[in-house]
């Protein structure tokens, strides 16, 4: 048994002794091409290192900064000044979309010209700026999802709305805001005669979120939609 080891053993240290030996022929052979491959590679994690500091930092700090009027604008509902400027140094939100594309500000800004195209009673470009932004706080993203539905609503897509009315309750997962999104799916379901799965939600809102101010009344909605179903 020993001596079947040994020869084992001495085929794979043979092996390995090949196999190294291929590899520094192979270096040896592509030498100048590994070098080159891997400058390049150096050069490209520099520039974007260089273009991350020197240019993208910067830009989001004057996207901040641009951004900042607009934001108060908003809170005060000053919707068309928020979205279009104020005619003197803030060009709103679509300027800074406009002037720093690539900005994480510039996507933010995407939603709040979403929210304000809404209030401006035009769903449609409401739509498609809630659509370009690209969520990263998981708490924007369930009401960006909502009033997204609200606009498929107002457009006459009730079965799209509902669709994200669901998605903004379950990415909500919220005692707040679920049942809010989740009335509005009843809601929307009993538009178009949906009563079944608008009774089924109206009943998740009373089983899940019974303390919320939606759960309040529940119950007349249960009953109406219940009445419905043939």
């Amino acid at each position: 048994m020993a001596k079947k080891s040994t020869k084992t053993s001495t085929q794979v240290e043979a092996n390995v002794g090949e196999i190294f030996s291929k590899s520094e022929k192979f270096i040896e052979t592509y030498k100048n091409h590994i070098i080159i491959a891997v400058a390049v590679i150096i050069l490209i994690v520099i520039a974007v290192l260089g273009i991350r500091q020197y240019y993208f930092q910067p830009k989001e700090k004057e996207a901040q900064a641009a951004i900042f009027p607009g934001e108060n604008y908003l809170a005060n509902q000053e919707w068309d000044k928020a979205l279009n400027g104020d005619g003197k140094d803030y060009t709103g939100f679509l300027g800074v979309i406009d002037d720093y594309g690539m900005t994480k500000t510039a996507n933010l800004a995407k939603a709040y010209a979403g929210i304000c195209y809404y209030h401006l009673n035009k769903p449609e470009d409401a739509l498609d700026y809630l659509k370009k932004y690209s969520p990263s706080d998981k708490i924007i993203a369930p009401v960006i999802q909502g009033l997204m539905g609200d606009c498929c609503v107002d457009l006459g897509k009730v079965e799209e709305g509902i669709k994200y009315f669901n998605k903004a309750a379950t990415e909500a997962n919220s005692e707040i805001l679920s049942p809010i999104y989740l009335k509005k799916a009843g809601i929307a379901y009993e538009s178009i005669s949906d009563f079944t799965n608008a009774k089924k939600v109206y009943q998740t809102i009373k089983d899940k979120y019974s303390n919320s101010q939606e759960a309040s009344d529940i119950d007349k909605y249960i009953e109406r939609a219940a009445s419905q179903i043939k």
